[in-house]
């Protein structure tokens, strides 16, 4: 994936750590190229798993795999209105955690404890949901 997870690729990640492939390891470059054995995610070049229509990365990922967990259905609608901005399902609970991961982004927090603290968040909503 590329360079300072946000809450598309954070959550992409959690998504693929919890239902689709537990031993997942993830690599941040700004070409999928650097790592040319790896599944690239949320990159801009064609390939891998991206946005596609007007779904998000870990929309693409929930479709792909056939997750129908209600809660990661949930957590994919937060993720879109943020990552998209275009308000389509009326969630704003992932804007507010887009902006802590922006500001950590902004204090320096090096990628790899940016993508680890993201997907903490993630996972502490998935949890909240019933």
């Amino acid at each position: 994936m590329r360079p300072r997870p946000g809450i598309d690729r954070s959550a992409s990640a959690w998504l693929i750590a919890k239902f689709i492939d537990p031993a997942a390891k993830f690599a941040f470059a700004a070409d999928a190229k650097s790592f040319p054995d790896a599944v690239p995610f949320d990159m801009f070049q064609s390939g891998g798993f991206g946005h596609r229509g007007d779904d998000c990365t870990f929309e693409t990922l929930r479709k792909e795999f056939a997750i129908r967990d209600a809660k990661v259905a949930a957590i994919g609608e937060m993720v879109h209105d943020a990552d998209l901005d275009d308000g389509k399902f009326g969630r704003t609970e992932g804007f507010g955690l887009d902006r802590v991961l922006i500001g950590w982004a902004r204090d320096g927090v090096p990628d790899e404890e940016l993508l680890r603290r993201g997907m903490q968040l993630i996972d502490g909503v998935y949890h909240s949901l019933s």
